[in-house]
């Protein structure tokens, strides 16, 4: 069974005695991908892909010759490539998810594989599974950095944007559309930017023709095709209802919570108007390159306890009648209380707001309102509110008021949180009664 005649030219040369038996049947895999399109937006939601957020899908197959690599070193592979990811990437503008071919699985063990990704995926990344979820994490994504695999390829026949880490033509039919893909693709650089490249292959992207071309001469067609085919094998009539192909499910929800430690880069703009970058990486950024300010904002559930104490900023997400901590308004008394270092406690309570206690002072909601398209949930995650109001208050301002009224100001005009090229206009307020249960 073919997808495009283009296989059965390859097939006679190959082995003549099998071309006589060769039906063009379309390509089902793509078919399902086709019609899943317009749920799209469905998929990043369940994938916690934020409004503004950039999906990147990192992508592997199996062999020696695979982005993930073979052997002891796979590992160190992609753990070099998932370095560069923290380190570059804000983790409010990205978003990264990771599919891994099932031989990766069965030739290392899923316990070696969640190991080797075991930081980044407390950094965010969403690991897929690699039978059910992969066709829709690709139709998410942004861009894709893969290899020679077909998720790889299916990416560039969709017209996603694909950067390839991996592109071993030697191993390549150097006549099979593939290895002209290999070829005309862009290359992943090892030693630039991994961010600029990112950004650059978004800003430049023109779809490739060959993928789309030839990954099926007969788009939507191949349950119909099938269908017939296997019903005349048997002699026996089709049914009379359509031939169909099973939907994509929509996958569980993957919030990407991020649970390491994560280094804030503030810069204030001005009165109550704050830039804010989070990343992941372990190293706290340095150099002339890096302006503004850093604090440390880390979630309570982290496995990096002992660096709770140290942390500016410390966040949870839940719901807002959660039993098990009393309430927003007790639970952000309680941090403070339990971590001296502590300036900020944010209790995220939904995708756009979370209470917050400065320490000192009485509990207060923060919200971002909605944007031009009011039907659209504002894209940050409230924690970086949390971190924006902490820069706003520790910051040096000519002009500004002294730090015991800049809270008071920020109640009266608000606060501008900047992400990225986003802006998030949020406003602060005493917390209302409803969310304040400490009693």
């Amino acid at each position: 069974m073919l997808s495009h005649p283009e296989q059965h030219e390859r097939l006679r040369l190959a082995c003549p005695q099998a071309a006589p038996t060769a039906v063009l049947a379309g390509d089902p895999c793509f078919d399902r991908m086709l019609a899943a399109r317009p749920l799209r937006e469905r998929f990043r939601r369940a994938l916690g892909v934020r409004p503004g957020q950039r999906l990147v899908l990192l992508n592997s197959t199996w062999n020696s010759e695979s982005l993930f690599g073979d052997g002891g070193d796979g590992g160190d592979v992609v753990a070099r490539l998932l370095d560069r990811v923290a380190a570059e990437f804000p983790v409010d503008e990205y978003r990264f998810a990771a599919v891994l071919h099932p031989n990766i699985w069965h030739g290392h063990g899923p316990g070696q594989v969640r190991s080797w990704l075991d930081r980044a995926r407390r950094s965010g990344l969403a690991l897929i599974d690699p039978l059910t979820g992969w066709r829709q994490a690709l139709l998410a994504a942004d861009a894709v950095v893969g290899d020679h695999g077909s998720v790889t390829y299916y990416a560039a026949a969709l017209g996603i944007p694909v950067l390839l880490g991996a592109a071993p033509l030697d191993s390549l039919d150097p006549d099979a559309p593939i290895s002209t893909f290999m070829r005309e693709a862009p290359k992943l650089g090892p030693d630039t930017s991994l961010v600029a490249q990112v950004e650059g292959l978004l800003a430049g992207h023109r779809p490739l023709t060959g993928p789309a071309e030839f990954t099926t001469s007969v788009p939507g067609e191949s349950a119909v095709r099938l269908r017939r085919l296997f019903y005349s094998m048997m002699g026996v009539p089709e049914p009379d209802r359509p031939a169909t192909l099973e939907p994509l499910p929509l996958p569980d929800h993957e919030p990407g919570t991020v649970t390491v430690p994560l280094h804030v880069r503030t810069r204030v703009l001005g009165p109550g108007d704050v830039a804010v970058a989070r990343r992941a990486d372990p190293r706290p950024p340095a150099g002339p390159d890096h302006g503004g300010e850093l604090h440390v904002a880390l979630h309570e559930d982290t496995r990096d306890v002992d660096q709770l104490d140290l942390a500016d900023v410390v966040f949870r997400h839940g719901e807002p009648d959660d039993p098990r901590f009393g309430s927003p308004a007790l639970w952000t008394a309680e941090v403070l209380r339990r971590h001296q270092g502590c300036s900020v406690a944010a209790y995220v309570t939904g995708p756009s707001a979370c209470v917050v206690r400065v320490r000192g002072e009485e509990p207060m909601l923060m919200s971002a309102e909605p944007g031009a398209d009011a039907a659209e949930a504002p894209g940050a995650d409230p924690a970086a509110y949390a971190s924006a109001l902490h820069a706003w208050l520790a910051s040096y301002v000519p002009g500004a008021p002294p730090p015991a009224k800049r809270l008071r100001q920020v109640v009266d005009d608000g606060l501008r949180v900047r992400t990225g090229d986003r802006l998030y206009r949020v406003r602060v307020a005493p917390l209302t009664p409803p969310l304040q249960r400490d009693g």
